[in-house]
């Protein structure tokens, strides 16, 4: 299913590859003029390139979240190409999963930059190119382990955690501004990254453990974030939306 979303210009982090590339697709497929962001600049060109051959609109932007000049600079130079920018999805994230004790500064800083600080930036970006009569939206990418305990992953949790709880204090902030201010949170996807750190095994047990026996797809995941960027999901704000077949619901 695509989403009305015509006109409407779109920032997307994390873009190059997975979750970000699907979202990517299908709200240019949707009618939307989609902004391609990613730190690897060869899987943003990819990602421009798969949209413009399906007849979508799409600009690339290679550079790091982490860094507020480079993100503003991007998107002014989108709000440009396109009079103003309508959403941003912050869904870049360092992918890394380790017993606590061998967490090191630089792998800290690095996922608390791109996850916390990108998605910080992203929401500044927006508020300062986007239409003031129009508003706008945000749709973040949580996770249900930002609910729930599972080893190893403590710093990944640590920055899905902030996130919900960012974008329930940015619906109540920036909703009189005409901004809402959302979040998805993807149940077991087999991404690129996801498939360098876990086994066949495990995306077995995991599936045993799904209440509806299945791994998710990344159109799963995009089909709900272009759903709450469309009309559609006009009085939708500051909502989690699970994309996990139920795991989160079933403890």
């Amino acid at each position: 299913m695509n989403w009305e979303l015509k006109d409407q210009a779109i920032l997307v982090t994390g873009a190059g590859r997975g979750l970000g590339r699907a979202v990517a697709e299908l709200l240019a497929a949707s009618g939307a003029s989609v902004g391609v962001c990613d730190i690897d600049a060869a899987t943003c060109r990819e990602t421009v390139a798969a949209i413009r051959s399906a007849g979508g609109r799409a600009a690339e932007y290679a550079f790091s979240v982490a860094d507020r000049n480079a993100f503003m600079a991007a998107a002014g130079d989108f709000a440009k190409a396109n009079g103003r920018i309508d959403a941003v999805v912050n869904n870049a994230m360092l992918l890394r999963y380790e017993p606590i004790e061998d967490v090191s500064e630089e792998v800290l800083d690095r996922m608390l930059a791109i996850g916390i600080k990108g998605a910080i930036w992203g929401t500044q970006a927006l508020l300062a190119y986007m239409d003031k009569e129009r508003g706008g939206a945000i749709v973040n990418m949580a996770s249900p382990v930002a609910e729930k305990g599972f080893p190893n992953t403590a710093v990944y949790s640590l920055v899905k955690g902030a996130l919900v709880t960012l974008t329930k204090t940015l619906s109540a902030e920036l909703g009189p501004r005409k901004v809402r201010v959302n979040a998805v949170a993807p149940g077991s996807v087999p991404t690129p990254g996801a498939l360098g750190l876990n086994s066949e095994e495990e995306y077995a047990r995991r599936t045993r453990t799904i209440p509806l026996r299945r791994l998710g797809l990344a159109d799963d995941n995009a089909q709900a974030v272009a759903f709450l960027l469309s009309p559609a999901a006009s009085f939708i704000n500051g909502e989690i939306l699970h994309v996990d077949g139920g795991i989160a619901a079933a403890g």
